[in-house]
């Protein structure tokens, strides 16, 4: 049997892991609340252990861990690979924990003007992306906390950008004076009420002002309660495209949990944009392309 391929995913708050043969095809995936922030310094190794042992004892193993891990919080600290760079650069810059055994592969930066940017994780799932859907340059978006938006040309990111969407929902949802008229969880999606808050956030000058509407139309009883948090999560989505200034001709490939890309989807479709969704796999593809360059 061919050594089996040991990818991770090693955020902030959770932790999956997925065993791959050597043709890429999941044999088993398994997933924990155990991210960074629950492991106290010095302890990555045990806990590893204690989840992956038996997978990493398998003959000739080997084990590619993405995301927070290799942060200053998480194992060790792997260095962010400047932009432009692919799979194999990537590989270049492996930071080992177990000499060819286990690795945490490197964030990515880049600059732009005069200010850094940086991502840990996402780099491995735009690669394993574009990888499934057989194409080497375009836009991509990852969805999220703080969302990415990413330039890949010739089969290397060139340059990518942050947007703190997720977090700015969460802020306006939990400790804003909007709080006061929204429901106290988010309850089931309504897509007439998303929708109108998309088109806000594009016809708005910026969401300093259109946030504010969320309040308005509550208290004129012309969004319901039930549905303001769709309106909200409409807005800040709509504001992040709106940045973006897409033509209607464009194409997006958005990566992420479906909860997220659909919206992500039905957004850019509002706006006349064409976009491809990958889910989770894509972050074990790209971890194997990498595996693949080592061992060549």
């Amino acid at each position: 049997m061919s050594p089996s391929l040991i990818a991770v995913d090693w955020g902030t708050s959770s932790l999956r892991g997925a065993r791959l043969d050597d043709d890429g095809a999941v044999l088993e995936e398994r997933a924990f609340p155990r991210g960074i922030l629950t492991v106290p310094a010095g302890e990555f190794p045990a806990v590893f252990d204690e989840l992956f042992g038996d997978w990493i004892s398998a003959p000739e193993a080997l084990c590619l861990i993405a995301g927070m891990a290799g942060s200053k919080q998480g194992w060790v600290e792997a260095p962010y690979c400047a932009c432009p760079a692919g799979a194999e650069e990537l590989a270049t810059k492996l930071a080992w924990v177990d000499p060819g055994r286990i690795a945490i592969v490197p964030g990515m930066s880049c600059e732009r003007d005069g200010v850094p940017d940086v991502m840990r994780g996402e780099e491995t799932q735009v690669f394993g992306a574009l990888r499934l859907l057989g194409i080497d340059r375009g836009t991509v978006v990852l969805p999220g906390t703080h969302s990415k938006w990413v330039r890949v040309e010739a089969g290397r990111i060139h340059d990518f950008t942050t947007a703190m969407t997720g977090e700015f929902y969460a802020l306006l949802r939990q400790h804003s004076i909007l709080a006061r008229t929204l429901p106290a969880d988010d309850g089931p999606f309504h897509g007439d009420a998303f929708d109108a808050g998309v088109a806000h956030a594009m016809r708005s000058p910026g969401l300093l002002q259109s946030a504010f509407s969320v309040r308005t139309l509550a208290l004129f009883g012309r969004v319901p309660q039930s549905q303001q948090p769709s309106y909200l999560s409409g807005l800040v989505i709509g504001e992040e495209l709106r940045e973006r200034a897409l033509h209607a001709d464009a194409h997006v490939v958005v990566v992420g949990a479906a909860v997220l890309t659909l919206r992500y989807e039905r957004a850019l479709a509002s706006l006349g944009v064409r976009a491809d969704t990958v889910g989770a796999q894509a972050g074990w593809r790209g971890l194997r392309d990498i595996a693949r360059t080592i061992r060549t």
